[in-house]
């Protein structure tokens, strides 16, 4: 069931109870300046303040970095938690009631959380039970693994809650139902114990094998990866999906490596629990681990919360195995690296080695690991040399192979700076030096690289606005957005200049949150709240989309001397979005005349064409025809 949608009266009751002041107290030293009050920005480094809170508008701004929103957002925003976790906190905090939407719903809501409360408390139960096992005489050969093998201090061991899981059949099922008292069926909702099939009792889910405890980012034991102690297969299990636990949306080590993640506003991502485990330990602490399974998009964007600047390293392992786990999760996550919405970078460690075995093997293993971050190539890099790999330019077949392959991979780069500069390095690789072969590569790789692939690439490349252009139309909307939710009496003069010009936001991101606005204006009463409606409606939706409106919100002492006349700015800034629908449409007549097939169609667009570039002139005197 999705998670039921709060009752706004929960919503407002918390607002309303928050001292933003007290509550940013607890995460910033806050000082009094004027009606202020103000402090170093958690969400940038600086050394001057430029973060604000205003106890009046119970909001807080940083004019460094923009961030900005009320007591819930900061809460989000420094947790890293969902709209509805904070809001539920706050409200146990402030001893709310939660409602909901509807009756049912809130008494399912309560259900689930009362259910999840209980699962939470059976696997802190189950970290301390495996954790106990491991320094008894039973555990001696797992804890030799980790202190031998693995080469893990006392200190690493306790800091990961690391354990052993019994070799009886039922001996965590005793301990957890027969002693503890645990319903049975709970215990096997949080994939502790497994029913046997002929009906006859339950067993252990994991017996003889060494525990690796995973917990969600807010620190909360929610699943257990494991390995085996002999010949056992699988070499590793991990619990099964539960109410707490979805593989394909945990990471393993993250509560311990956000805080690094945000400082260093980098991710490094390896293949296994002790890869991740290793680095920590020494002091390497901004890695967490996937799960054995491919890594998804959920997972990347869980980190993506963290990094400013989205950079991530993949560093699996240099075998054949990790070469191809590599370019899956490449492939997994296609959609956002072909766009640019992730830095990503790829480390493979020399002689085929993974993180764990490079530490030991190396006198200076960390300062090495370090550099060969520092070093590690762009993942385009990397692939073009996989795509080199095992191959001789000098042989036709190969090279035919290599081209084709480099022509595969370039077609689906979207930005075209980056497509350009990438015609041009592997034209020079398949030139081999040779400088008069080099003009005759570029050209036919461009032309192939180039040529059109189907609709869902040209829409990509097609109608792409100049920067000026695009600049200038991102300005107008933002302006005419700005307006609308701070002077509500110059509402209705938007809104008639836009039907009268049949206009839509071009940038998506605006045209997807005017939307948002027109469906939340007929669910207000008063003008004046619909700022504040659109504030907690942002916050529970673009989370996951990774939108930022604040500047929109927050009017500073530029924004203000931006708008010091509305009525010309709106005339401005819609001349500004009809003079680029023009134009949008100006070049696909252009299109459309070079692809017509009879002369009828040529007329027409050909008339199109020209009637829209005399539109053009009538609100640009000064435009020229691209």
């Amino acid at each position: 069931m999705d998670t039921p949608r709060l009752h706004p009266d929960t919503i407002e009751e918390v607002k309303q109870r928050i001292d933003i002041v007290d509550l940013i107290s607890e995460r910033v030293v806050l000082k009094k300046r004027g009606r202020e009050y103000v402090g170093l920005c958690p969400f940038h480094e600086e050394k001057s303040p430029s973060f604000t809170v205003s106890p009046a508008k119970q909001m807080y701004y940083c004019f460094g970095c923009g961030a900005g929103g009320n007591g819930i957002k900061f809460f989000m925003e420094v947790g890293k938690q969902s709209f509805s976790e904070v809001v539920f906190d706050l409200a146990r905090r402030y001893q709310i009631p939660i409602k909901t939407l509807a009756v049912e719903q809130r008494q399912e809501l309560e259900q689930q959380l009362s259910l999840k409360e209980q699962l939470y408390e059976i696997m802190a139960v189950a970290v301390s039970f495996y954790q106990h096992a491991l320094s008894q005489p039973q555990g001696e050969k797992a804890l030799d693994y980790l202190k031998v093998q693995r080469q893990l201090t006392a200190e690493t061991i306790a800091a990961f809650q690391l354990g052993y899981s019994p070799e009886g059949w039922e001996t965590l099922y005793r301990y957890l139902v027969e002693q503890k008292r645990y319903p049975v069926a709970l215990v096997e909702q949080a994939g502790l114990i497994k029913a046997r099939q002929n009906g006859s009792g339950y067993y252990d889910q994991f017996r003889d094998r060494l525990m690796i405890p995973i917990f969600d980012s807010q620190g909360r034991a929610i699943a257990f990866g494991s390995r085996t102690l002999g010949n056992e297969q699988p070499k590793y299990l991990n619990s099964p999906d539960t109410p707490l636990f979805e593989k394909g949306k945990t990471l393993f080590a993250l509560d311990r490596a956000k805080q690094a993640i945000i400082q260093q506003d980098l991710a490094i991502v390896v293949e296994g629990y002790f890869d991740a485990i290793a680095l920590h330990a020494t002091g390497i602490s901004n890695v967490v681990a996937c799960l054995g399974t491919a890594l998804s998009q959920e997972q990347i964007k869980l980190l993506l919360r963290y990094s400013e600047s989205k950079q991530i390293i993949f560093n699996f392992d240099a075998d054949q195995a990790g070469i191809k786990a590599t370019q899956r999760a490449i492939e997994e996550i296609n959609s956002l690296v072909y766009s640019g919405q992730v830095n990503l970078k790829i480390l493979n460690l020399p002689d085929g080695k993974d993180a764990d075995e490079f530490l030991k093997s190396h006198a200076d293993g960390v300062n090495t690991y370090q550099e060969l971050i520092e070093k590690s190539p762009f993942w385009i890099d990397w692939q073009i040399s996989q795509i080199l790999v095992n191959k001789d330019l000098k042989r036709g077949l190969h090279f035919q192979q290599i081209a084709n392959s480099m022509v595969s991979l370039l077609q689906k780069l979207i930005d075209s700076n980056q497509r350009t500069f990438y015609l041009d390095y592997c034209a020079e690789i398949l030139a081999q030096k040779d400088a008069t072969r080099l003009p005759y590569i570029l050209k036919n790789l461009s032309k192939q690289v180039n040529k059109p692939q189907g609709k869902s690439l040209a829409i990509k490349r097609k109608n792409i606005l100049d920067k000026s252009e695009k600049n200038g139309s991102e300005k107008a909307e933002w302006l005419l957005l700005l307006i609308y939710l701070h002077y509500p009496e110059y509402r209705e003069i938007i809104l008639e200049s836009l039907d009268e010009k049949d206009l839509i936001f071009n940038l998506p991101d605006y045209r997807w949150l005017w939307q948002v606005i027109l469906e939340l204006e007929t669910q207000i009463t008063k003008p004046r709240d619909l700022m504040s409606a659109l504030q907690n409606h942002l916050l529970i939706i673009t989370t996951d989309k990774n939108r930022d409106f604040n500047s929109l919100f927050h009017l500073n002492e530029h924004t203000s001397q931006e708008i010091l006349q509305p009525e010309e700015q709106i005339k401005n800034a819609i001349i500004a979005m009809e003079k680029i629908s023009l134009m949008e449409y100006r070049r696909y007549c252009q299109e459309q005349l070079i692809n017509a097939l009879d002369s009828n169609q040529r007329e027409f667009y050909q008339q199109e064409f020209y009637q829209t570039v005399n539109k053009l002139i009538a609100i640009d005197p000064h435009y020229q025809q691209a």
